[in-house]
């Protein structure tokens, strides 16, 4: 896990290869381009490439008139912007009539740092995952980034691709191929399984590796769909390890670790931990401070693991 990319950089780089193979793509932003990274789009295609300024909920009923144009429509800005500002727009222009508009809303999460908690979106995913018709993707890193956009691009209907600010490094593995609605495993463990997602995903893989060490064998799942969630990849998990931690960079209420909990509590209830922001807004901070102030490092997964496996004995 060496090489690094931000997932708003793999985003930008992709949406340009799509330009260049789909002459029906147009891009749309809120005055936020360089930050998106729809620049590299606007400057390849500057005539399908539109700055709508500050006005996402415009930018929202335009991508969505798009749509009905027979257009496939992207747009950028901030998750907090995307999701907040423009919820009812989201619900009422895109996911109501079920039109094929693309929302790649980036700098989501805590790790956004210094901006403060104004502009750390950490209710994004519960906020769009409950929206009817709505797909929710939150890639683990740059290549899976790129794969989710193609994948988008193919779906039809509405999808919220979440991406982020920071450079993180590499966790997919060679072959790995995207899929909606479709965890990857990274390996079987029997003590307990973590489910992660986005920048979560490289802090699960750690904590295993140091479990490990201490003689405790746990499972790695990446699952960058939260909606539709890959409910068979759960509940096989929850039934081979007997307990569950989740992991997200997101508040545990209605995001990854709300999912899953539902999906254990009908079909195979477990032990089960929530690594993520515990019902509070972000603050200012750089990301591996705001992880710590959070509880949401390697240390309190590792300690997360080790108390379901603490609950399953008792059971």
């Amino acid at each position: 896990m060496t090489e690094k990319i931000a997932t708003r950089d793999a985003y930008g780089d992709a949406l340009a290869a799509l330009g260049r193979k789909r002459n029906d793509v147009v891009v749309l932003d809120a005055d936020l381009s360089g930050s998106t990274k729809t620049a590299k789009f606007a400057k390849a295609f500057p005539d399908r490439f539109f700055n709508m300024g500050i006005a996402e909920q415009d930018m929202v009923s335009t991508a969505a008139g798009f749509a009905v144009a027979g257009k496939l429509p992207f747009l950028s800005t901030f998750a907090i912007f995307a999701t907040g500002r423009a919820w009812e727009q989201v619900r009422q222009s895109v996911c109501y009539p079920n039109l094929n508009v693309k929302i790649v809303a980036s700098h989501a999460g805590i790790t956004v740092g210094e901006d403060g908690g104004s502009h750390q979106s950490v209710e994004d995913i519960a906020v769009m995952r409950v929206i009817p018709h709505m797909t929710v993707i939150v890639p683990a890193d740059g290549p899976e980034t790129a794969q989710a956009i193609e994948a988008v691009a193919e779906h039809h209907g509405p999808c919220y691709v979440r991406v982020g600010r920071n450079k993180v490094p590499r966790i997919s593995e060679p072959g790995y191929r995207f899929q909606i609605g479709k965890a990857h495993v990274f390996n079987e463990g029997k003590d307990a399984a973590i489910i992660a997602t986005g920048i979560m995903v490289a802090e699960a893989l750690k904590a295993r590796d140091m479990l490990k060490a201490e003689g405790i064998d746990v499972s790695v799942i990446n699952m960058p769909t939260i909606k539709p969630l890959d409910a068979e990849t759960v509940l096989a998990a929850a039934r081979r390890c007997g307990a569950i931690v989740t992991a997200e960079e997101h508040s545990i209420i209605g995001g990854l670790g709300g999912a899953v909990a539902e999906v254990l509590a009908e079909g195979q209830p477990v032990p089960l931990m929530r690594i993520g922001i515990q019902d509070k807004f972000g603050t200012s901070g750089d990301q591996e401070g705001l992880l710590s102030y959070y509880n949401m490092t390697v240390d309190d997964i590792m300690k997360a693991v080790k108390s379901v496996i603490k609950k399953k004995k008792q059971q």
